[in-house]
């Protein structure tokens, strides 16, 4: 029984330990407009990943604090990454109408695993300007938690 025990919880620490290698690794991503964001491109630069849909009501409610905090902070970097849309399009005109202002990126689930797991939506991880993960967040987040997040660190 204690074996066990040892046992699963050293294959927790090895899984914990290579997800921390991967996400250490960053993530590429190419948004609609056919730029590259990779983690390693902005070092120095705070950097938040939100992971949206546009059927999903308070992805919806947080774009206007995302393209606020993108418009306000250039020591911060927002990436919008749509997930679940039927084509690439109808997110690239949703985003048009809602004025979104930092780049968005047509996702995937495989492109989504370069960050981590997405249990939910919206999903939010947000690195330091050293590339470090600092925070993880399942649903809305609002530009007041951000700015006091990032200005405390």
């Amino acid at each position: 029984m204690k074996n066990k025990r040892l046992i699963r919880l050293l294959l927790g620490c090895i899984l914990f330990a290579m997800a921390g290698l991967a996400a250490a690794a960053g993530f590429t991503f190419q948004d609609t407009q056919g730029k590259q964001h990779s983690l390693a491109g902005y070092k120095g630069k705070w950097v938040l990943v939100n992971f949206w849909a546009t059927w999903c009501p308070p992805c919806v409610e947080e774009i206007p604090d995302l393209s606020a905090l993108h418009d306000k902070h250039k020591d911060l970097v927002v990436l919008g990454v749509a997930m679940y849309y039927r084509n690439g399009q109808e997110v690239k005109d949703f985003a048009e109408q809602l004025f979104v202002s930092y780049p968005v990126i047509l996702g995937t689930q495989a492109s989504a695993s370069q960050v981590g797991p997405i249990s939910g939506l919206p999903t939010t991880y947000l690195y330091n300007p050293q590339g470090k993960l600092v925070a993880y967040n399942v649903g809305a987040i609002t530009r007041k938690a951000v700015e006091n997040y990032i200005t405390k660190k």
